[in-house]
């Protein structure tokens, strides 16, 4: 077993984008050159020496080798030492860690990202991974919610993804006279504007948790079934390992058993959701 899910792996940061004031996208690689060789939907525990370590979801795709990307929010004493690091600082890694989006069995499939908030974080790395394999995937449509507009992350990558027609935003409020042409409301407002096929979709949630009931009865509502719905919980998540019981959600361990689940799986499990 690789020991790195139990000693940090030095990293390097090789590049550093503010992308808002409580937001920073971190590019790493490792010293010793290595790939992360993570799959969408997966996280790594982030070290830093004196502080701690925190985990922290993988925002690029798996088709970028040399280097991933991570998206930290300073919210917390690690998080907000991570989020002031310089290109050049060293950091250590462990991971990854945890079950991420299985991409052979998305294969062939129409896929449906719903992301709120931060939750546009570990839906990029399988964006991307979607995009690099094209061919292997069915139609793909993105819709990104926030509470205001100057909340939105990735906004250059936005603007890309608008240009092919694959997503759609919206904005929970709106200042008066804020420059705004997308839709206003909450998330679930956008979901009976697209057009899809029930029966092939498959739809991929990833935000705070009081946007999953919402989301998924209006899923329901348009006929997609429990088994074609993935969440990802990630929620209280600590060591990585299964050990500390700090994710652990009725002898379901967040960190080892997901973060992404099946609906089908865990829609009658007390406090998942």
């Amino acid at each position: 077993m690789d020991g790195s899910i139990y000693l940090p792996v030095p990293a390097i940061i090789k590049n550093k984008q503010e992308l808002t004031h409580r937001e920073t996208l971190l590019e790493i690689a490792f010293l010793d050159d290595r790939p992360l060789g993570h799959m969408p939907g997966q996280f790594v525990e982030v070290s830093f020496l004196g502080i701690g370590e925190a985990p922290i979801s993988v925002a690029s795709s798996p088709t970028k080798k040399e280097s991933f990307e991570l998206c930290v929010r300073a919210v917390g004493n690690v998080t907000k030492a991570i989020h002031n690091l310089k290109t050049g600082d060293k950091i250590g890694i462990r991971g990854p860690f945890g079950k991420g989006f299985d991409t052979e069995f998305l294969k062939g499939k129409d896929l449906l990202f719903i992301c709120g908030g931060l939750g546009i974080v570990p839906l990029r790395s399988l964006i991307y991974y979607v995009l690099n394999n094209s061919s292997d995937f069915g139609q793909m449509t993105i819709l990104y919610g926030c509470k205001e507009p100057h909340e939105l992350l990735f906004k250059d990558e936005l603007v890309d993804w608008a240009d092919r027609g694959i997503i759609h935003l919206t904005a929970d409020r709106v200042a008066p006279g804020e420059h705004w042409y997308h839709n206003i409301g909450v998330i679930t407002t956008l979901v009976n504007k697209v057009d899809f096929d029930p029966a092939n979709i498959y739809a991929l949630i990833v935000g705070p948790p009081i946007m999953y009931k919402f989301v998924i009865l209006s899923l329901n509502e348009r006929k997609i079934p429990d088994d074609h719905i993935f969440v990802s919980l990630e929620r209280r998540m600590k060591c990585g390992l299964g050990k500390c019981g700090h994710c652990q959600i009725n002898g379901v361990y967040v960190c080892r058993d997901g973060p992404v689940f099946n609906y089908q799986e865990i829609k009658n499990l007390p406090e998942a959701l």
